[in-house]
C-alpha cells in the first residue's frame, strides 16, 4: 500500500516537473498582493476611464464605432466656445500665476531680504484652501459691487472687471495655484550654477539682461514643472467655474451634460476624453520643451545666485511688491473669514455686522456632511497607505515582473480629472447592484470613498516610497539571517521604520480627500451621503446660505491646514530621529 502511494506521489511529482513554470507559477504572498492590487487599480481606474473612451467613440443608437460624436462636438458653437475658454483660462492663469510667483521667488532668493522664510511660507497658504471655497469670497472682494470696486468708484470713479465672466475664474485659479510655480521656481533659483552668473557678469551682462539671458533660462526646469501643473489643474477644475456661474467651459459642460441629460449623452464623454488628452498633452509638451537642453551644474548644489543687499529705494519697492502680492494672495482667506462671521454683506465694503449664527446654522445643517467626510476620507486614506506601502515594497524590494507598471498605473490617477473619474464610475457601476440591498452600485456611498482613494493614491504612494528608500536593505537581510520570515521582517522591521512616511501619506490623503469636489459631485445620490465639499457647494447656491457655507469652508481650510502642518511635523521629526540614529 505504501509502495503504491509512493509511486503515485513520484508520478505526480514527475508530472509537475514536466508542466511549464508559467502554467503553475510559484506565487509568494508578495506576488499575490501585486496581482490583487493590479486588479483593484484596473477595476477602479482603467475600466472606468476605458468606459468613458469607448462611449465617446460609440454611436449612441447602434453602438458602432464612430467619430461623429467628435464632429458634433466641434460643430456646436457652445462646445467650441467652451474648449477655447478652457484653454484661454488655463493659459492666462499660468501668466497671472507667474506674475505673482516670479517676483516673490526672485526677491527672496536673490537678495538679503528679512522675512524671506515667512514670505515663502505665506506664499504656500493658498494651497490649504480649495479654489471653489474661496470663489464666493473673492466675488465679494473683487466683484462688480465688491469691496475693491466700491472703493475705486468712491475715490476715482472707475470700476475694474476683476471677476466678470472668465476673468473671475482666472483670478481665483491664479491665486490658488501660483504656489506650484513659486515652490519649483524658488528651488531652481537656489540650485543654479553661480559660476554661470559670474561669468556673464564678467562679460558685462547685468540687470534685466542678466536675468533674461542667464538666470531665468537656468531656472527653466523648475518653472516649466510648476507652469505645467497650473495649466493642468486649471483646465480640469470643476468647482470654481460652477460656483462663479461660468458654465461655458469644458469641465462644467461635462458635468451639466451628464447630470441634466443623463449618462447616455455622448457629449459628456467626448468632453471627458478631451480633458484627459489635454492633461497628457500638457505633460508631454513640458517634457518636449525641456528635451535636448542641458541645465546641469558643474558644482555640487549649484551654489545658487549670489545674494546682495538692497539699496534703500530697492528695499522700498521690494517690500511694496511683496506686501501687495501677499494681500492679493490672502484675500480669499480674509474674505471667507469675514463672510463666515458677517450678517449681511451686499453693496458694502465690509459686512454690516458680525455674528456667530452662521457657525450655529452650519453645525446644525452640516453634521451629516462632516461625519460622512470623516468616514469617506478615513477609508480612502487608510486604503491609500496600505496599497501605497505594498506597491512601494514591491517596486523597490522585489523583482516581480510588471512592478514598474504597477507604480505607473497607481500614479496615472494624477492625469485623470475628477469629473472624468466620476463620469466613468457612473457609467461602469450604474447597472451593477449592491448585494443584498439591490441599489445601484453607482449610488452607493462606498463608491465615493473608493473614488477618493484612487484620486489620492499617488500622494500616499510617493510618501511611502520616500520612506522605504530611507530604510536600509541591510536591516532586512540581518533580520532574515536570524531566521525571520519575509512577512515577519516586513511587519517587525520595515513598517515600523516607515511609520513617519506612512503617517505623512495618511494625513496628506485624508486632508486633500476631505475637500475633493470634482469626483464626489458626480457620485452623490442624496444629501444624506454627501461629504463636506458637496455641502459647501449646496450652501453657496443661495445668498442666504453663503454665511453658513463660508463657516463650513473655514472648517475645510482648518482640516487641510492641520493636515498639512501635521504632515510636515511628522516628516521633520522622522528625519531627526533617523539622523540621530545614524549619529549613534
Amino acid at each position: 500500500m505504501s509502495s503504491s502511494s509512493s509511486s503515485s506521489g513520484a508520478q505526480a511529482a514527475g508530472l509537475t516537473d514536466r508542466v511549464p513554470n508559467w502554467l503553475v507559477p510559484n506565487l509568494s504572498g508578495l506576488h499575490i498582493a501585486a496581482v490583487l492590487i493590479a486588479l483593484l487599480l484596473i477595476g477602479l481606474l482603467l475600466v472606468p476611464v476605458a468606459q468613458v473612451m469607448i462611449v465617446a467613440f460609440q454611436d449612441p443608437a447602434t453602438g458602432a464605432a464612430t467619430l461623429q460624436n467628435f464632429v458634433d462636438f466641434f460643430g456646436t458653437s457652445l462646445f467650441r466656445e467652451s474648449f477655447w475658454n478652457s484653454f484661454y483660462v488655463s493659459a492666462m492663469s499660468v501668466v497671472v500665476a507667474t506674475a505673482i510667483a516670479l517676483p516673490l521667488a526672485y526677491i527672496t532668493t536673490r537678495f538679503h531680504f528679512s522675512g524671506s522664510i515667512l514670505i515663502q511660507s505665506l506664499g504656500f497658504i493658498p494651497l490649504i484652501m480649495p479654489p471653489f471655497v474661496g470663489a464666493v469670497a473673492m466675488q465679494l472682494i473683487f466683484g462688480r459691487n465688491g469691496t475693491v470696486n466700491l472703493l475705486l468708484r468712491d475715490w476715482f470713479g472707475i470700476s475694474i472687471p476683476f471677476m466678470e465672466g472668465l476673468n473671475g475664474v482666472i483670478l481665483v485659479q491664479s491665486i490658488h495655484y501660483f504656489p506650484f510655480i513659486l515652490i519649483n521656481l524658488s528651488a531652481s533659483l537656489r540650485n543654479i550654477d553661480r559660476s554661470m552668473e559670474e561669468a556673464a557678469q564678467n562679460l558685462g551682462s547685468h540687470g534685466m539682461r542678466l536675468f533674461r539671458r542667464i538666470v531665468f533660462p537656468l531656472a527653466m526646469p523648475g518653472y516649466i514643472a510648476g507652469a505645467a501643473l497650473v495649466f493642468i489643474k486649471v483646465f480640469d477644475d470643476l468647482g470654481t467655474p460652477l460656483l462663479l456661474n461660468v458654465n461655458n467651459m469644458l469641465a462644467p459642460q461635462a458635468f451639466l451634460r451628464i447630470s441634466s441629460i443623463g449618462i447616455s449623452d455622448p457629449m459628456g464623454y467626448v468632453i471627458s476624453v478631451i480633458l484627459v488628452v489635454f492633461s497628457i498633452l500638457s505633460l508631454w509638451a513640458s517634457f518636449l520643451f525641456m528635451r535636448g537642453k542641458d541645465y546641469a551644474t558643474v558644482q555640487k548644489g549649484g551654489g545658487g545666485m549670489a545674494k546682495r543687499s538692497l539699496k534703500p529705494l530697492e528695499k522700498t519697492l521690494a517690500y511694496g511688491t511683496v506686501i501687495l502680492m501677499l494681500l492679493v494672495v490672502l484675500s480669499p482667506h480674509l474674505g471667507l473669514l469675514l463672510l463666515s462671521f458677517g450678517t449681511i454683506w451686499s453693496f458694502a465694503p465690509l459686512p454690516d455686522g458680525y455674528t456667530l449664527q452662521n457657525y450655529i446654522t452650519m453645525w446644525e445643517g452640516s453634521k451629516t456632511f462632516i461625519l460622512n467626510t470623516v468616514l469617506y476620507a478615513g477609508i480612502a486614506a487608510t486604503l491609500d497607505v496600505i496599497i501605497g506601502t505594498a506597491i512601494a515594497y514591491i517596486v523597490l524590494r522585489t523583482g516581480i515582473f510588471g512592478r514598474k507598471a504597477l507604480d505607473y498605473l497607481a500614479t496615472a490617477a494624477l492625469a485623470v480629472p475628477g469629473v472624468v473619474l466620476g463620469i466613468g464610475y457612473l457609467r461602469t457601476f450604474h447597472q451593477i447592484d449592491v448585494p443584498f440591498t439591490g441599489e445601484p452600485m453607482a449610488s452607493w456611498w462606498v463608491i465615493i470613498a473608493l473614488a477618493l482613494m484612487i484620486r489620492r493614491l499617488p500622494y500616499a504612494l510617493r510618501a511611502c516610497t520616500a520612506a522605504l528608500q530611507q530604510v536600509s536593505l541591510a536591516l532586512e537581510e540581518a533580520a532574515e539571517s536570524l531566521g525571520a520570515t519575509k512577512r515577519r521582517t516586513i511587519q517587525k522591521v520595515v513598517i515600523p521604520l516607515m511609520t513617519g512616511g506612512i503617517l505623512a501619506g495618511f494625513v496628506t490623503s485624508f486632508a486633500t480627500a476631505a475637500v475633493e469636489l470634482s469626483a464626489t459631485i458626480m457620485l452623490v445620490s442624496s444629501n444624506n451621503d454627501a461629504p463636506l465639499a458637496y455641502g459647501i457647494y449646496l450652501f453657496m447656491q443661495t445668498p442666504s446660505g453663503r454665511g453658513a457655507g463660508a463657516a463650513l469652508g473655514i472648517v475645510a481650510v482648518i482640516v487641510v491646514a492641520i493636515g498639512t502642518i501635521a504632515s510636515q511635523i511628522i516628516i521633520e521629526r522622522d528625519k531627526k530621529l533617523k539622523a540621530s540614529g545614524d549619529a549613534h
